[in-house]
């Protein structure tokens, strides 16, 4: 759905077409035909490699085009394919700055949040400025989504507020993510639940990032019913359960030491 939403209000713009009975956003258009061709050869890239390569192009060639953003978004998405942790910083970046329209606004910052919280560690130098960048980059993308209109009139009221809600919880994961590395469990906990809550499904990865800030708080029950939550979701990706029971068995081994020390 999130490639969707990108491809239609693209589609929308192309066409210049603006909806009806919401706020008019900053009026985008290809300036040529070539440019056109451009843009659909980005968005129909077949490789990560292919992506970038046609991003590099289409900016090396339309400097001053109104999509220059989503160009550097297109690229940052390519090297986030390729765990090219660097470069998708840079190229994320880079799209935030080049005034991108709300939708690529949007999922660029919650790119960034999400890379940078997981490869943030508690002893890196540059911890407290990694961190704050991931606290107002979901801020930002939260506030953004608030007042966002519709991007693309080819979305339900439905498939709208279901799309919204999913950034909302990938907000909420990253800034779990950053209180884990910060070593407050409580509210890495409060974000976990935030982020089930306005998720209109239930994603495995969080339930075991939940019991993960669960044992860390030595609340070593609440973890274990995140565990067996997320176990049986139906069609569990293999690498998730595995995660899952590894979480549910340090768990209860956790609980299991903690019951032999008392008296």
């Amino acid at each position: 759905m999130r490639n969707g939403l990108l491809t239609g209000a693209l589609a929308l713009a192309l066409a210049g077409g603006v909806m009806r009975g919401q706020p008019a956003p900053k009026a985008r258009a290809p300036k040529s035909p070539e440019e056109v061709k451009a843009l659909l050869a980005m968005l129909g890239a077949a490789s990560p490699d292919a992506q970038i390569a046609a991003a590099d192009e289409f900016v090396a060639k339309f400097p001053q085009s109104d999509f220059k953003a989503r160009a550097f978004f297109a690229e940052a998405q390519g090297y986030q394919q390729k765990n090219d942790y660097d470069h998708l910083v840079v190229f994320g970046e880079q799209a935030l700055e080049s005034d991108p329209d709300d939708a690529t606004k949007v999922q660029t910052l919650l790119m960034l949040a999400r890379a940078i919280s997981l490869k943030t560690g508690e002893y890196d130098l540059d911890r407290e400025e990694k961190l704050s960048k991931v606290e107002k980059y979901s801020a930002n993308a939260m506030e953004t989504l608030k007042t966002m209109p519709k991007p693309n009139p080819s979305l339900s009221d439905a498939q709208w507020e279901t799309f919204k809600a999913d950034m909302i919880g990938q907000a909420h994961t990253a800034l779990g993510v950053d209180q884990m590395v910060r070593k407050d469990y409580d509210k890495a906990i409060a974000e976990f639940k935030a982020a089930l809550d306005a998720s209109k499904d239930d994603d495995p990865s969080i339930y075991v990032r939940l019991a993960a800030a669960y044992d860390k708080a030595e609340k070593y029950d609440d973890a274990v019913a995140a565990c067996d939550k997320a176990l049986v979701l139906p069609d569990l990706h293999p690498g998730i359960k595995a995660a899952a029971e590894a979480e549910k068995a340090r768990a209860l081994k956790l609980k299991g030491a903690a019951a032999a020390k008392k008296p």
